[in-house]
């Protein structure tokens, strides 16, 4: 059996001081061993950095997986070309940097391969994701049984169709993207877990992410506001999912929210 711990989107700074404080006791308690974590609002609130992300691998994250922010600072397109633990969303195009899925391996040999996908549904424009992991699947069957998805979606309703299109062919499909935990973790009928979003690590004294007084000026006034990352009421939200290393089915997810100011 293998246990995993799933954490949801990073948020800024406050996402990352609480990721590096509690992790190490997160793992600890459930006995990880495989750590990911969704990474494209770990700087300042969109993208990353070679500086944020190598903070947090130190801190314990074996893979990152991402969506349509995580190209956003430009100086970090070098890193994320050589870096193959971060996984870019694979239904963008073939020419995005940046790897396409991860594999994560133990010492005693079981494998872990991590994708992303991104929705289409009030989304930026990107290929089907069901075409898309169709095309690849086989192949990294072929290598593990054991396969995570992260669908960084905006709509419910894709997220479960996608869930349900690749029940018992991947061991979990966790959503991430709208930043609030959702509270309908389950494992679907022929073996696969689901949950539509983990929600976001950092501060949720905030509108999903960004200081509630700047998002509620822009939606009163209609006017430009530069958008900055909120410090307060952190959170950790992540889920832990057991997965039988022999057949790839997952065996128990929970979903794991806990509040620390």
């Amino acid at each position: 059996m293998i246990r995993l711990l799933f954490c949801g989107d990073i948020f800024g700074s406050s996402g990352r001081a609480v990721i590096k404080e509690h992790l190490p006791a997160l793992k600890e308690e459930f006995q990880v061993d495989f750590c990911v974590a969704n990474c494209e609002n770990m700087a300042a609130g969109r993208g990353v950095t070679e500086r944020t992300v190598k903070e947090l691998f130190e801190a314990g994250i074996d893979a990152f997986t991402s969506g349509n922010h995580l190209w956003d600072k430009k100086e970090s397109i070098p890193y994320l070309a050589q870096e193959k633990r971060i996984v870019k969303p694979l239904n963008y195009p073939e020419a995005a940097v940046g790897s396409s899925w991860c594999i994560l391996e133990k010492e005693k040999g079981e494998k872990l391969a991590v994708i992303c996908l991104t929705g289409q549904v009030y989304m930026q424009p990107c290929n089907s994701p069901f075409t898309t992991i169709d095309s690849i699947l086989p192949k990294l069957l072929l290598e593990t049984k054991m396969v995570l998805v992260d669908f960084h979606a905006e709509a419910t309703g894709e997220k479960r169709t996608l869930a349900f299109y690749l029940n018992g062919r991947v061991s979990a499909l966790v959503g991430t993207h709208t930043h609030i935990q959702t509270a309908d973790e389950e494992i679907l009928p022929e073996g696969t877990a689901y949950i539509t979003d983990v929600g976001m690590n950092g501060p949720h004294d905030s509108i999903i992410g960004v200081k509630k007084e700047l998002i509620l000026e822009k939606n009163r006034t209609g006017m430009p506001v530069r958008f900055e990352p909120a410090t307060t009421g952190n959170q950790i939200n992540a889920v832990y999912i057991e997965i039988d290393n022999e057949t790839g089915e997952a065996l128990k997810i929970s979903r794991i929210r806990r509040k620390l100011d």
